[in-house]
């Protein structure tokens, strides 16, 4: 796959810190004379990789599939306010402050282009960037300008996620379905398929799974004839350009990521001195019981020296997988069963090319009941999908958190605190999660 050619602008206005706008590269004068905003776009992409490290620390570490070992650490497994000092800023804090310089990227092209493609593709970060925020902070604030009133500070008052979602994240990708096609999609760009995909993981995120169904299903339909299929052999799923990645974001070690203090890669293979021997058992006998060898010979290394991820060994050499489409299959799945849509064996069936590819018999007459069909999907999620940002996110959707977490936790620790850093810069007008 190739990079895509990464220009970075001289600054950018983060509205949480209140400081100047100056999206122009630095062999431009100003913004407001620009006339490609190529550089801009390629800007709002740049920084989705400082999301990485902290989406898979938080979705991973969080749940049961990995462990801290070392105070203040720990604090990760305890769901209590200890995370808004010991933390706050380390893994928070990057993904706050870069998702907005992203937002603010995409809204420049968005009001400035007049390049149709352009304007989709920023339309589609800039969703991205909004799911993301809301996923892990709840509530938060919405800016839609590339140059907005710093002496307005209610653009910095959080907004309700569910306006969020139905205001602007929803109506962009909409708009992107209609605007983007499949013809960039093996090159790191946005796409109709993945807006298509994105959308249906956000109205499942929502609860709305009739609408999940449809748009999962669209997805589903239109991923061959984009060059979108599953890789035969588990052993390909996460490596670069491999046939069943919908959209990644791009990361090398030749770029600064943002996040240059530390990276996702040190904390699943045991070199980070929090995260000695990181996996967490509970993971090891998930793949155990269910005979999945193949999966978990791939996915983790349980030898008592290691006790490590073997997934995610080529950290910054291995682009971050923001959609591929297994996860896609069953997640459909998923909303197909909540909508009670098709009998349980044709949607157990749906999950035969994933468990063959692993070595795994059908599921086919395994289960009958809707609750023991979303458990079995849930399970088959953590295995296929261990180490890529998801576990955290799918135990919360599916209402699942305290079953297979143990233990009874307070929703307010659903979500992550927002950092202290950006409540400050913005003299309080921001708040703190509650509970936090």
């Amino acid at each position: 796959m190739k990079k895509i050619l990464i220009l970075v602008l001289s600054s950018v206005l983060f509205i949480t810190a209140c400081e100047d706008l100056d999206q122009a590269p630095d062999n431009i004068a100003s913004s407001d004379s620009l006339t490609n905003f190529s550089g801009v776009l390629n800007a709002a992409y740049y920084y989705q990789q400082a999301a990485a490290t902290p989406l898979a620390v938080m979705a991973d570490f969080r749940a049961d599939n990995m462990l801290m070992k070392e105070a203040p650490y720990t604090d990760f497994h305890d769901f209590n306010n200890n995370l808004t000092t010991s933390m706050g800023d380390q893994f928070f804090a990057p993904i706050y402050r870069n998702l907005y310089k992203s937002i603010l990227s995409a809204n420049n092209v968005i009001e400035n282009s007049v390049d149709d493609v352009q304007i989709g593709e920023a339309k589609f970060l800039r969703a991205l960037s909004y799911y993301k925020l809301v996923l892990v902070f709840g509530d938060v604030p919405v800016n839609l300008s590339s140059a907005p009133d710093i002496n307005d500070l209610s653009i910095l008052e959080r907004q309700p996620k569910e306006a969020t979602y139905n205001d602007v994240i929803i109506p962009d990708l909409m708009e992107v379905i209609s605007t983007l096609d499949n013809s960039e999609i093996s090159t790191g760009r946005a796409s109709q398929l993945a807006a298509q995909a994105l959308l249906g993981k956000v109205y499942a995120t929502m609860g709305n799974y009739p609408n999940a169904e449809t748009f999962l299903g669209n997805a589903i339909n239109s991923a061959a004839a984009a060059g979108v299929t599953l890789e035969s052999d588990f052993t390909n799923v996460t490596t670069d350009g491999n046939s069943e990645i919908i959209f990644a974001t791009q990361i090398s070690t030749t770029i600064d990521d943002e996040y240059d203090f530390s990276e996702f890669t040190v904390w699943f293979n045991g070199t980070e001195d929090k995260a000695l021997l990181p996996l967490n058992p509970d993971l090891i006998n998930a793949f155990d019981n269910a005979g999945d060898t193949t999966r978990k010979n791939l996915t983790i290394d349980d030898t008592p020296t290691a006790f490590k991820s073997v997934k995610r060994a080529l950290g910054l050499e291995s682009d971050w997988i923001e959609i591929r489409l297994s996860d896609v299959i069953l997640l459909y799945a998923e909303a197909l069963n909540e909508n009670n849509s098709d009998s349980a064996d044709n949607i157990l069936t749906l999950l035969d090319p994933i468990r063959t590819r692993a070595g795994l018999a059908s599921l086919s007459g395994a289960a009958s009941t809707q609750g023991d069909i979303r458990q079995l999907i849930l399970e088959e999620r953590r295995l296929e999908l261990a180490f890529e940002g998801q576990r955290w996110f799918d135990l919360v959707r599916t209402g699942a958190v305290d079953n297979e977490m143990g233990q009874s936790i307070n929703a307010n620790y659903y979500v992550f605190p927002i950092p202290i850093s950006e409540i400050n810069a913005s003299n309080g007008v921001i708040t703190q999660n509650t509970g936090y």
